[in-house]
């Protein structure tokens, strides 16, 4: 049996810390004893990221706020089929994860956060749509495991309807607020319907080989 290696530990402000594992080949990130992601099952966020883009269309110039790094799956996604001249925020709390992207897990970064077209704010992304109203095409959330926040308790504000209606003012119109979660959560798509956004509601396998844990994304459109 393959023991597990602790790599490196990182600060939540207002949560218990994360932790960086390493198993085998695979890398993971841990809250306590909970699997928060894993190098070997990137599908469903790779697919936040391409299917957000599909429903965008042709936008040279296209603006997005990713919430949560994570890996990167998401952002490598994205940056893979939009244009030179499209745009790209990544707010992440958790300093640490930057750290780990450009330390240990560097080989899985492949130099996405030094891409012209990225810049990577150290924050809230609350806070960072705040300061952007009407300013982003799609916003894409993946800061927890869904609306109901188990990293932090302060995340639960993003899908409540305050959040939604923060989200919605940050977006042009017609954009997409993209939101992950491992599960699906029928009080959270009437949420997001009364906030004014039309819901679009995918269940996607968390494996690129169409294979592992079911996961669950909404594409809202403003």
């Amino acid at each position: 049996m393959t023991p597990r290696e602790l790599i490196g530990v990182a600060e939540v402000p207002g949560g218990p810390p994360l932790r960086l594992v390493r198993h085998g080949n695979d890398f993971i990130i841990m809250l306590e004893r909970n699997e928060l992601m894993s190098s070997r099952m990137s599908g469903s966020e790779k697919a936040l990221g391409t299917m957000t883009c599909e429903r965008l269309g042709a936008l040279p110039s296209a603006r997005l706020l990713i919430g949560g790094y994570g890996m990167g799956f998401t952002l490598r996604a994205v940056l893979a089929v939009l244009g030179r001249d499209a745009r790209i925020v990544v707010a992440e709390l958790v300093g640490g994860i930057i750290d780990w992207a450009r330390g240990p897990l560097e080989a899985l970064t492949d130099g996405c956060l030094d891409d012209p077209r990225v810049e990577v704010r150290i924050a809230d992304v609350g806070e960072v749509m705040d300061a952007g109203t009407g300013a982003y095409d799609a916003i894409l959330l993946d800061v927890d495991n869904g609306p109901d926040g188990l990293t932090r308790q302060a995340n639960d504000g993003l899908y409540s309807t305050r959040g939604l209606a923060r989200a919605l003012a940050a977006l042009r119109p017609g954009g997409i607020l993209a939101i992950w979660s491992t599960d699906p959560d029928a009080g959270f798509t009437r949420r997001l319907k009364q906030a004014g956004f039309a819901v679009d509601e995918v269940r996607v396998r968390a494996r690129e080989n169409g294979k592992g844990p079911i996961h669950n994304i909404w594409f809202a459109r403003a």
